[in-house]
């Protein structure tokens, strides 16, 4: 599984991608994320979560250099035990949060992705 990021026709790369790019353009490439390590630019821990969710869930918006471009991304951390500035890597996981809990079809919607882990 990649953790898929789109390029666009003038540099910009978002993550997660989107049909249109900041330049108004689609997107010309794709970028695995997955394979590059990110700073965390700040981080907050819930202990109010939805159902299914794990509590505490650790949460950090982490920064990525993509070849001098840097791509920002939310995701959940696999510890409360970080700084600000910390590296991080992506770290595959099957379930993100428990399928039979909440209000949708299990079968509706995705449960994997991925969480930071401290480098």
């Amino acid at each position: 599984m990649t953790m898929e990021a789109y390029r666009y026709e003038d540099g910009s790369i978002t993550y997660p991608g989107h049909p249109i790019g900041p330049d108004g353009s689609e997107p010309v490439d794709t970028v695995d994320l997955s394979e590059y390590t990110a700073e965390v630019v700040t981080w907050t821990t819930s202990n109010a979560t939805p159902p299914g969710v794990r509590e505490p869930n650790h949460l950090a918006i982490v920064e990525f250099d993509v070849d001098g471009t840097p791509v920002r991304a939310l995701g959940q951390l696999t510890t409360g035990d970080v700084d600000i500035g910390d590296a991080v890597e992506p770290v595959y996981c099957e379930e993100l949060r428990e399928p039979g809990a909440g209000i949708r079809e299990p079968d509706s919607q995705a449960w994997d992705g991925y969480r930071f882990e401290p480098v």
